[in-house]
């Protein structure tokens, strides 16, 4: 018959800081319904220390549009995600707005011949 193990020496299960970036960058796409069309998806890195994630997401956004609006649902959405799916807190999630795409250049574009 087969000891029985205690729930301390069983091990630990290991989240990889990878794993984290990648649920934090969908979460990120989710949050952003209103992405360009020809935009490049969000992108995350991660620093995990004692189930607690910083996370820095880089994301591509349509102008004019509110910026500060989409930035506040990025943050909430990776929090709330990287909770549910990794059980880590995030205590900090720093979005950084890489790009903003134009309507006025876009539509400019489009109207130009070549």
């Amino acid at each position: 018959m087969a000891a029985q193990v205690g729930p301390g020496e069983r091990g630990a299960t290991v989240i990889a800081d990878r794993v984290v970036a990648k649920i934090a960058a969908q979460a990120a796409r989710e949050a952003l319904t209103e992405a360009p069309a020809d935009c490049s998806p969000p992108h995350a890195t991660v620093t995990v220390r004692h189930d607690v994630a910083r996370v820095r997401v880089s994301v591509e956004l349509d102008y004019p549009s509110d910026i500060g609006g989409q930035c506040g649902a990025v943050r909430r959405q990776v929090t709330q995600r990287v909770k549910a799916l990794a059980g880590m807190e995030v205590p900090e999630v720093a979005v950084q707005v890489e790009r903003l795409h134009s309507a006025h250049v876009r539509a400019a574009r489009q109207g130009r011949t070549r």
